[in-house]
């Protein structure tokens, strides 16, 4: 049984990190849940305490990759009108052209967001780049707290 249960949470791990880049796949829920696998062993390797951190930083690594696109097309001098487009690219890349749509349409969301708002194209390019790159720090993010997962999964084998 033990055996099955580190195979499946090593599945789950790479699945996971598959998932911080594939927008299908929930990336650091999926690792996530391989902690909780091997709290089944006896004795459990992990206080609850610990799994209810790590489930706070799942959740709060989750919200932000949807957020994190709309603030970085603020920060690059984007309106109210490229942040909501750039989180309504967040959203319709998820579902119509998945994974590439997800780092397209972003950039497509906050550009139109912008241009609807009566920005010249130009500015408007560099509120859509700033949501790339707020999608690629969230993508980064994801991974970074995905390997930490990975990380507990491995030395509690």
């Amino acid at each position: 049984m033990e055996v099955i249960i580190i195979i499946f949470g090593g599945v789950l791990i790479l699945a996971g990190l598959a998932g911080c880049f594939l927008p299908v796949l929930p990336g650091p829920p999926l690792a996530y849940v391989s902690l909780w696998l091997l709290q089944i062993n006896d004795p459990a390797p992990f206080t609850i305490r610990f799994l209810l951190i790590m489930a706070a930083v799942v959740v709060s690594v989750t919200v932000l990759d949807y957020l994190i696109p709309g603030w970085g097309a603020r920060r690059w001098g984007g309106s109210k009108y490229g942040i909501y487009g750039a989180m309504l690219g967040v959203l319709a890349g998820l579902f119509i052209f998945p994974p590439f749509g997800f780092l397209i349409f972003p950039i497509v969301g906050a550009v139109a967001g912008e241009m609807l708002g009566g920005i010249k194209f130009k500015l408007a390019l560099k509120a859509g780049l700033g949501a790339f790159a707020g999608l690629m720090m969230g993508t980064l993010l994801k991974f970074s707290v995905t390997l930490v997962i990975a990380y507990y999964f491995i030395i509690n084998i």
